[in-house]
């Protein structure tokens, strides 16, 4: 009889179930599964036909449990060979799943065998039959359970271990089927690693589902191993990268992962793992909690894990934990590496730390691959770090952090790292353009109290970056001009030289910067006055009339080359030139404002005669015009200058109202500029304007001459000044009286550098000036007696007008010219030594003012370029000085008031060198080949490098310490000493500390210290700084510090006046005279060994990552066998254990030594306490400082005539204890007889202590 499938189905309709089992039973193996394969391949009635099937086979009897183990595996492979409809195959799976837990165990059993099998020989790439196989399992485990109590883990256990062989090609089915599989917490792990490692085998487009089942699967447990495995993977990726191209593979084929592939799948990623946190808040506190770990074990993040943050931030729950810990990891690492790179100790134990801002550059670069998601929080961050470590202001105001070229301290490279991730964002991705520069705009406006010099960088960055880009967003820099006159000036004038090239760029930005200066000049506000003035010279600069010198002739580059506009086609000449004399008459208003306000004009005009010399006609005008208005004309009346008129009185107030010395500084610059050039032909002109020109330069001349003369002929009283006058600042008489002297002054100042610029070297007009000179040294010396008095005097020295450049021109002059031809008229200058230390003074008050501020008064104040090739002529010229006529020759025989020349120029030298690393750091090699020691017109250290270059000034200035501490204690000039040391210790820096020529220093530096006996507190001071500096570059200074303790000891002698203590000395600069000093000194390098200590400790705690309880944690640190920082660590510790045991036994003068000593011990035993597993520094801690501690505990209270307030005793007593305390508790657990150590005392505890001080 033929069994179709017709029949078999309507007999399953019909209750004739035993005909069904009849039928069933005529169909062989082969028929049944050939009767099932067509049917599917067809996809009609396979379903119904399964079921007719398992309706005729009652699991009951064997043969029936046998026919359905038949189609199961007969399905499953069928399944999964692709030829069946997806329709199809879910049917026949959805019926399968639905009989699975009426199959008896062992048909169970075999079925997981065929997954297995089918697993192993990569038999289930398509993955369609395996959401069975966890039915199977849960089926099987309640089956074996019940039979068995503990089959399950007797089965499941090794059908994990053996699938661990699968094929990649499955690995994302087998994780999709193990979300549904009971696994206990060891499985799980099992699974998961196993699923890890295959990352490596897998192509990289199937990482993103594989992470997104992950994901899924770690609803079961194991977050934290996901996504440590996930980030692991990402990080290996990007080294792997890093290398290729660091190893020049560049060709895409070569690579072994394109770059653009690598980061759209970690964009997927990320955005995988951040959908999962949204809807599993345990995964994402456990996302934070690993993060935070692995940072305090000193496992760095990757440009992976930062993205992923980035993008978590943007959930808010977790925003403000995100970016706390990225704020704190940030500067934990500058920290850390500022630590590890001032000690050779530290970097000679741990590899350099990851630079945790090339890895947020990095995520900044990875982000272009369409990481949206990752731009907002980059954005964020930037804005975090800039507020949060920016420069504050201090009291009154005043910037804390001074400005620098270059960032130092930890906030100073966090705040820089902060604008660097804006700045690349911004030019990156065009989305977020608009947003940053609206809050960089913002935070101007907003910030009035603190300093914005770090916004005002960015915006200055972002516009020469891009400033046509920013043309787009010109509404929004047009807002901030409204806001213009309340802002500071400070900000306003920095805000207007970054948006500076715009203005070329776009009428409309530029008219609407008028019409805001125009109603600024009315301002009731001073402030907003001021910087109306500030932005019209900044326009008269920047928009020249087409005939005025280039910017190269002009010596001063205009600022934005990139903007790619032709200021001249897009506006025509006679447009710019009625647009900037329409400025000026604008600007002559000023005229008649506060001195502040004019003071800006005068200070201003020179730059922009230099910048647009089409102007100068009408520069020279106004200035002659407003010149006039105090000049008396007639040759016989003295004073030559009205100064009445530049006082102004409001009842009993009396202030400035015409900084006359300024304008005339301004008149002389712009007169010699202008005269200058016309005479050198580089600006043709109209002959009308020639001749005009030419008789507002004579009349200049002869006024400006005239007042040279009756200012000669002038006497003191003829300005209402003598030594009788009254300078207090409590009268407006003091006050006026001291507006006068500072005006004369200034006024004198103006004089001789014109006298000397036009003299050409003539003898009169050299002797015109000495006498100028002495008319100043009058009024200045009247001023400091005044103050020498004690009397409140109305301010400070007021800054010298004499500008920079000739400042370099006169000490040239005035030390190097050898000339035969102007020897004579030079001789004059240089006969009065007053003159030779007033130049070289001046000389000193600008750099100091190039230091602090970055530039200084006068023209070419404001150039980098110019400053820095007068800095050059200027060293030059104090080091010739100083080197060919040392101080002691040229005080010989004669009592000088105030310092020496030499001395002055050796105080320059200090001051110019701080100023050029501090504000020229990338031009310390052109700087020092740049000098011209020698005279012969050829710098020393030219075609050098910068090694070499800094070991010829550094031999120059030994030698010169060497004949100070050579010649006697008459020749010795402590002052010199001093900064001769000085300048050594800042020289010293520019040498590598692994070159010969460090060594050399270190060498020479004890050399000097060990044979140098001269009782000078202030160079002892000055040598043995130097050199702890250099000695913790070259190794650890801990032998250094036991050698001084025992001088120090034997200087000072024992706390027990019976003992004598043996007589050693190894450094002959200590002495009984500088012992205490030089104890300071050392316990602040113990200080810094201690930390260096606490430091490594934390690091080594880190890593190791141990969850011990606190008890565990102070009494053993480490747990493996010794390792090389273990060793050092307690080498170290050793070491400075010795030095302090000299130290506890010396009669120091109680006071900031006893206190400091004190403090630092109490430091040592609380880092001992955290090792007492280490028998050497116990023994060693038990007889060689506890015993001396208390007894130099009763030396302290003895010789203390009053016991203050200090808690130096009473920590150091408990510190003591706590150390024994864990010393017994080690003790005990370990077995080891630690206590025979110990001291016996019974006499100090902290109750005792405390009773003593109630005594």
């Amino acid at each position: 009889m033929k069994v179709t499938v017709d029949k078999i189905i309507s007999l399953s309709e019909s209750d004739g179930v035993d005909e069904l089992q009849k039928h069933l039973t005529l169909l062989s193996d082969d028929q049944l599964t050939t009767m099932l394969t067509n049917s599917a391949v067809k996809g009609k009635d396979t379903g119904v036909l399964i079921k007719a099937i398992f309706k005729g086979s009652p699991v009951s009897v064997s043969h029936g449990a046998n026919r359905r183990l038949l189609v199961y595996k007969h399905c499953i492979p069928l399944c999964e060979s692709g030829d069946l409809q997806t329709e199809v195959t879910s049917d026949i799976i959805g019926l399968l799943m639905l009989e699975t837990h009426s199959l008896p165990g062992h048909a169970l059993a075999a079925l997981a065998s065929l997954y297995v099998d089918a697993i192993k020989l990569g038999e289930m790439n398509s993955g369609r039959s395996l959401e069975l196989f966890p039915t199977i399992l849960t089926a099987l485990a309640a089956t074996e359970a019940l039979a068995y109590g503990k089959g399950r883990l007797l089965f499941v256990k090794p059908k994990l271990e053996e699938i661990a062989l699968w094929d990649p090609q499955c690995v994302i089915h087998l994780t999709t089927m193990f979300r549904d599989v009971p696994l206990s917490a060891e499985e799980l792990q099992f699974l998961i690693e196993k699923i890890l490692r295959m990352f490596l085998k897998l192509d990289l487009q199937e990482i993103p589902p594989l992470v997104y089942q992950l994901l899924l699967l770690s609803a079961k447990g194991c977050k934290k191993l996901v996504l440590e495995g996930i980030i692991s993977y990402f990080k290996k990726q990007d080294q792997l990268q890093k290398e290729e191209q660091r190893n020049g593979d560049e060709d895409v084929e070569v690579q072994t992962i394109p770059q653009d592939q690598l980061r759209h799948v970690e964009g997927t990623v990320i955005l995988h793992i951040v959908f999962a946190i949204r809807l599993d808040h345990e995964l994402g506190r456990e996302f934070l909690k690993n993060l935070k770990v692995n940072a305090a074990q000193s496992d760095p993040l990757c440009p992976f894990s930062i993205a992923l943050l980035l993008s978590v931030a943007r959930i808010q729950r977790y925003e403000e934990q995100v970016f706390e810990f990225l704020k704190g990891t940030i500067t934990k690492n500058f920290k850390d590496d500022q630590i590890q790179h001032s000690s050779k100790f530290l970097q000679e134990l741990l590899p350099q730390c990851n630079s945790i801002s090339n890895m947020i550059l990095d995520t900044v670069k990875n982000s272009v691959f369409g990481w949206d998601h990752v731009t907002q929080g980059l954005v964020q961050l930037g804005f975090i770090l800039m507020d949060s470590f920016g420069p504050k202001a201090g009291a009154f105001g005043k910037v804390t952090e001074g400005a620098s070229s270059t960032a130092k301290t930890p906030n100073q490279l966090a705040c820089r790292l902060g604008g660097q991730v804006l700045l690349e964002s911004f030019k990156m991705h065009e989305p977020i353009r608009g947003e940053i520069l609206e809050q960089v705009l913002n935070r101007l406006v907003t910030k009035t109290a603190s300093p914005v010099t770090h916004f005002i960088d960015l915006l200055s960055s972002i516009v020469m970056s891009a400033p046509m880009i920013l043309l787009e967003s010109s509404s929004k820099v047009i807002e901030t001009f409204d806001q213009l006159s309340y802002l500071p000036l400070s900000t306003v004038e920095g805000l207007l030289k970054a948006v500076q090239p715009l203005l070329k760029a776009s009428m409309s930005m530029k008219d609407a910067l008028i019409l805001v200066l125009r109603k600024a000049m009315f301002s009731s506000n001073l402030d907003g006055r001021k910087s109306a003035v500030a932005g019209f010279l900044l326009l008269l600069k920047n928009f020249r009339i087409l005939g005025s010198l280039a910017s190269s002739q002009a010596s001063q580059a205009i600022t934005s080359s990139q903007v790619q506009a032709d200021v001249h086609s897009r506006y025509n000449t006679a447009a710019n030139e009625a647009f900037c004399l329409e400025i000026l008459s604008s600007l002559r208003r000023c005229l008649n404002q506060q001195a502040d306000v004019r003071l800006m004009l005068y200070e201003g005009f020179h730059d922009v005669l230099r910048r647009n010399s089409q102007l100068a006609s009408s520069i020279m005008q106004t200035l002659l015009s407003q010149l006039k208005r105090y000049f008396e004309p007639e040759q016989d009346l003295l004073p030559p200058l009205k100064l009445e008129s530049c006082i102004s009185a409001h009842g009993d107030q009396v202030f400035i109202q015409e900084p006359l010395a300024h304008l005339l500084c301004c008149t002389v610059h712009c007169l010699l500029w202008n005269q200058n050039i016309r005479s050198g032909g580089n600006v043709s002109n109209d002959e009308d304007d020639e001749d005009e020109e030419g008789g507002v330069q004579s009349e200049l001349h002869t006024i400006l001459e005239s007042i040279t003369k009756c200012m000669i002929k002038s006497e003191l009283e003829d300005f209402e000044l003598d030594k009788c006058a009254e300078f207090s600042t409590s009268s407006s008489v003091g006050v006026k009286n001291s507006i006068y002297a500072v005006l004369v002054m200034g006024l004198n100042e103006v004089l001789m550098e014109y006298n000397f610029i036009t003299a050409n070297y003539s003898k009169n007009h050299f002797e015109d000036v000495l006498e100028l000179f002495k008319r100043y040294h009058k009024v200045s010396e009247i001023l400091k007696e005044r103050a020498g008095k004690g009397r409140p005097t109305s301010s400070k020295t007021s800054r010298s007008l004499l500008s920079l450049g000739f400042i370099s021109t006169l000490l040239t002059a005035l030390f190097r010219d050898s000339t035969q031809s102007r020897e004579e008229s030079l001789s004059v200058l240089r006969s009065s030594g007053d003159f030779l230390r007033y130049s070289v003074s001046v000389a000193l008050q600008k750099i100091q003012q190039l230091e602090e501020t970055g530039h200084t008064d006068g023209p070419e104040g404001q150039s980098p370029d110019k400053t820095f090739c007068h800095l050059c002529d200027i060293t030059s010229v104090l080091m010739w000085r100083y080197t060919n006529v040392p101080s002691t020759v040229e005080d010989a025989g004669k009592k000088v008031k105030g310092q020496s020349v030499s001395l002055l120029c050796l105080e320059g030298l200090l001051r110019v060198f701080t100023t050029i690393l501090q504000r020229f750091p990338t031009r310390m090699s052109n700087f020092l080949s740049s000098l011209d020691v020698s005279g012969e017109g050829e710098a020393e250290g030219e075609g050098s490098d910068l090694t070499e270059q800094t070991a010829f000034y550094i031999r120059q200035f030994q030698r010169a310490l060497m004949n100070q501490l050579s010649g006697g204690e008459e020749g010795f000039n402590s002052k010199e000493a001093q900064l001769l040391v000085s300048i050594l210790s800042i020289l010293s820096r520019q040498h590598n500390p692994s070159s010969q020529q460090f060594v050399q220093m270190i060498t020479w530096t004890v050399k000097i210290c060990k044979e140098t006996n001269f009782e000078d507190i202030s160079l002892t001071k000055g040598l043995l700084s130097l050199l702890f500096n250099l000695h913790v570059l070259y190794k650890s200074p801990v032998s250094l510090l036991w050698e001084m303790c025992q001088d120090i000891h034997s200087q000072l002698g024992d706390i027990d006046q019976d003992v004598e203590v043996e007589k050693q000395s190894h450094f002959a600069i200590i002495s009984m005279k500088t012992a205490a000093s030089t104890t300071l000194l050392v316990l602040s390098q113990v200080g810094k060994v201690l930390d260096e200590v606490d430091w490594l400790i934390a690091k080594k705690k880190g890593q190791i990552g141990s969850d011990r309880t606190i008890s565990e944690k102070k009494s053993v640190l480490w747990q493996l066998p010794q390792d090389p920082i273990e060793k050092a660590v307690t080498i170290q510790l050793g070491t400075l254990l010795t030095a302090l045991h000299e130290l506890v036994q010396t009669a120091l003068p109680t006071g900031p030594c006893t206190d400091t000593l004190m403090r630092e011990l109490s430091r040592t035993y609380s880092i001992l306490t955290t090792l007492t597993k280490y028998v050497s520094l116990v023994k060693l801690s038990g007889s060689h400082l506890t015993p001396q501690c208390y007894c130099f505990i009763t030396y302290v209270q003895v010789c203390a005539k009053v016991l203050r307030e200090s808690k130096a005793i009473p920590n150091l007593i408990f510190n003591i204890e706590q150390y024994e305390k864990f010393l017994i508790l080690l003790s005990k657990k370990s077995k080891v007889k630690s206590l025979r150590f110990l001291p016996i005392r019974t006499a100090y505890t902290t109750a005792s202590v405390t009773k003593t001080f109630e005594k």
